[in-house]
């Protein structure tokens, strides 16, 4: 049964993800934010950082790409998760057999998916209107290729969690905090620029080591020296992502087999009366 139901899974993200980009509300939800980025990393596109000798807008593309799959990665997967529980698709996949495997494999296809799409497209943007960016090697490519699985792997695990403990509330509230992290890790301007503290609380979350990654692979070698240590740290990168990528599929299954098993249609109808209360 659970092969049928990956395999449904499977085909149910393959659709997922075509509607996702043939459905024009869908592509500017995707990609509005990266598109406004990319437009003002164009106008500093001839402000160079320091003696490095490449532009404010090359060094934050990498940083850019690192954003989208910690923050998509995880948000997307969050965001479906507590809408498809608010409005009972979760409770029709769990009164199909297998339905729970396949639904939540389709939702992990589909993201992964569609941040592997959106990554490769703003890379391929970057590199037209700003330059800088480059996969020269095949050390590049493979470090690119490691650093984008690793760093999904390390996400999605984290959406899922907390799309099975939050609300609409709660998971909008969520995306200040994300931003500030965001903020602190180095992803548009170099981590050594902050305070000590805040490095060392950047450096315990994805997003630091996510934009390392890509810079590593994408920048020249030379650019090392605006980073801590003058070094891409792989090992180190490495680590940290694959301790998140354990934990959190350790952590994840356990967390979505306890929601599951507490879905029921009387605890959707109680969620959508704390709903209407709310916004009345």
């Amino acid at each position: 049964m659970n092969a049928t139901a990956l395999r449904a899974g499977l085909a149910r993200g393959v659709i997922e993800l075509r509607q996702a980009y043939t459905n024009a509300p869908d592509l500017i939800g995707q990609f509005v934010t990266p598109a406004i980025t990319l437009g003002v990393l164009f106008l500093l596109r001839d402000k160079t950082y320091g003696e490095t000798g490449m532009s404010v807008a090359e060094l934050a593309v990498p940083g850019l790409l690192g954003s989208i799959i910690a923050f998509n990665g995880m948000y997307a997967l969050l965001n479906v998760l507590v809408l498809d529980r608010e409005d009972g698709t979760l409770l029709r996949a769990k009164a199909v057999p297998g339905g729970m495997v396949g639904y939540f494999t389709g939702k992990i296809v589909a993201t992964a998916g569609s941040v592997i799409a959106q990554v490769v497209i703003v890379l391929g943007v970057s590199m037209v209107i700003i330059g800088g960016s480059s996969l020269s090697g095949f050390g590049a490519v493979l470090t690119f290729v490691w650093v984008l699985a690793l760093g999904l792997l390390a996400s999605l695990p984290i959406g899922a969690i907390l799309g099975s403990a939050l609300d609409t509330r709660t998971a909008f509230l969520l995306t200040m905090p994300l931003m500030g992290l965001i903020a602190i890790s180095g992803i548009f301007y170099p981590i050594t620029a902050l305070p000590g503290w805040l490095q060392a609380i950047g450096q315990v979350f994805p997003m630091y080591w996510l934009g390392l990654g890509m810079r590593s692979a994408l920048l020249p070698a030379e650019t090392v020296v605006i980073e801590l240590g003058e070094s891409w740290r792989h090992g180190e990168t490495l680590a940290v992502l694959g301790v998140w990528a354990i934990v959190g599929l350790v952590c994840a299954p356990i967390v979505l087999r306890r929601m599951a098993s507490r879905e029921s249609g009387s605890a959707m109808a109680a969620r959508r009366e704390k709903a209407m209360q709310r916004a009345f």
